[in-house]
């Protein structure tokens, strides 16, 4: 195995370059967790893994809770299925607690504030009620508790990752907030033994093949209990040592016997290159600052062959889409052919027409 078999199958385990699931809760509970940090761009990256879906349908899935959007293991926002939120709650909570434990106590929230926040929030919420960040803020606040200079998002994530609220779908434009238990009232957990080994095999089987540092960076979870999880799975699992670093894989898992030429144009944050601490086999050290800014922002990316090869934006319009490209290297007649096909997927997504830009 070298670098390039890496980069060909994690596009197939991650589902891009082919998927085997039909459901947008069957992908995101494959992927474990799938970062979520800008929604609309997170809706392509589960559009991109399933080709025959549009937008308005996993938007539609979003919305009658198939799937959450909530933080979850570094922390932040991932959209993660609904029979899979609560153990993954209850196994990452503690580290989340201890890693936005300093931010509160800057804001001034005590454990009484948070309590207290959290009685506001079920009441407000009890009843199949869904309400959004500003309506939930104006409860709060009623209700004596100040959510101003960034207090808010505090309150909200710690009541997410106690298991008390959960994403609600979306009203007009914006996210709304419901109780997971209503949303979600059969409650699947398991010790945290059990919940790290289930973590480790989601995350190698369908991220694989990836190294132990690499499911550290994306779980957040401690070296020592990721390291013992590990273990756990041994007996399903493949290892290959690739230039001094242990790569384990699904011992299932197949080279395709033919490869053909691919583009996929990823989003923002996509799994592909968000969830690994090494990204030596899909980007090249002198292109990386340039899909990932020093703040740590992901750029959405071209992918030919399995390698970052530029950048795309965006602009949608009332019924069309433009897409804008911007090449790291230049590309040849088929390889521009490819990307035209995949910005046309991408506007079958959305449903509107594609204009193509080419930045020279």
């Amino acid at each position: 195995m070298n670098t390039t078999d890496i980069s060909t199958l994690r596009l197939q385990n991650q589902q891009v370059s082919a998927t085997k699931f039909k459901t947008v809760k069957e992908l995101v509970g494959w992927m474990g967790a799938m970062q979520a940090q800008d929604y609309n761009q997170a809706k392509w990256a589960i559009g991109a893994r399933l080709p025959h879906l549009t937008e308005t349908q996993i938007e539609s899935a979003f919305n009658q809770g198939d799937i959450f959007r909530t933080h979850l293991m570094r922390p932040t926002w991932h959209f993660v299925s609904a029979d899979n939120i609560y153990w993954m709650l209850q196994l990452t909570s503690k580290q989340i607690k201890s890693i936005t434990k300093s931010r509160k106590r800057d804001l001034g929230l005590t454990e009484n504030d948070l309590a207290k926040s959290k009685e506001v929030l079920v009441k407000s919420l009890e009843g199949n009620r869904s309400l959004t960040r500003e309506e939930l803020s104006d409860e709060l606040n009623r209700a004596g508790i100040n959510t101003f200079e960034q207090r808010l998002p505090h309150i909200l994530m710690d009541a997410e990752i106690d298991g008390i609220i959960c994403s609600g779908g979306i009203q007009g434009k914006n996210q709304a907030y419901a109780l997971l238990a209503e949303r979600v009232p059969v409650k699947k957990t398991f010790s945290r033994e059990e919940s790290l080994a289930l973590l480790v095999k989601k995350y190698f089987t369908s991220h694989g093949p990836a190294t132990l540092p690499d499911f550290v960076w994306w779980s957040g979870l401690p070296v020592a209990e990721a390291r013992k999880a590990l273990e756990m799975n041994k007996t399903i699992l493949n290892s290959e040592i690739i230039d001094n670093e242990t790569y384990w894989f699904a011992n299932s898992v197949d080279m395709p016997s033919t490869l053909h030429d691919s583009v996929y144009l990823l989003p923002a944050f996509d799994e592909y290159l968000i969830s690994y601490k090494n990204r030596s086999s899909a980007i090249t050290l002198e292109n990386h600052t340039k899909a990932i800014s020093n703040n740590g922002i992901f750029r959405p990316i071209i992918v030919v062959n399995g390698q970052i090869s530029g950048l795309w934006k965006r602009t949608i319009k009332k019924d069309s889409v433009l897409i804008e490209l911007d090449h790291f290297r230049p590309h040849n007649k088929k390889e521009i052919g490819l990307i035209e096909n995949a910005a046309e997927m991408f506007g079958h997504f959305t449903g509107r027409k594609v204009e193509v830009k080419i930045q020279q």
